[in-house]
């Protein structure tokens, strides 16, 4: 299994950024996909998360402004992040769990104020 992220980039504040992650060597349609975020000295934290019927959650900082997707034809899922704020600022992670955790390489994200 494979995740690969893109789509981070250097934004200022009230600015957007879509992120992109596509996996392989997995059932895609079957797993639930999920989007963390990490900056140094801090834990990894959960976004955002879309479960295989499509139902999504989010953690209450990034409600109204961050939205999640997934295109089961292309084995990828997005994150459309709007009103992006400098705590925003980390490396965002796509995430699934199939038998085992399965990590993708991480994108860059920087909202400068």
């Amino acid at each position: 299994v494979q995740l690969q992220a893109s789509g981070g980039g250097l934004v200022q504040a009230g600015g957007s950024l879509r992120l992109s992650c596509v996996a392989s060597g997995m059932i895609f349609s079957t797993n639930s996909m999920n989007w963390y975020r990490q900056v140094p000295g801090k834990q990894r934290e959960w976004v955002a998360g879309i479960t295989s019927g499509g139902r999504t959650n989010y953690v209450d900082s990034v409600k109204d402004r961050f939205t999640i997707s997934r295109d089961n034809a292309k084995n990828t899922v997005d994150l459309q992040m709007s009103r992006l704020q400098p705590e925003d600022t980390g490396v965002y992670y796509c995430y699934s769990f199939a038998r085992r955790e399965y990590w993708g390489q991480g994108t860059q994200v920087t909202v400068s104020s």
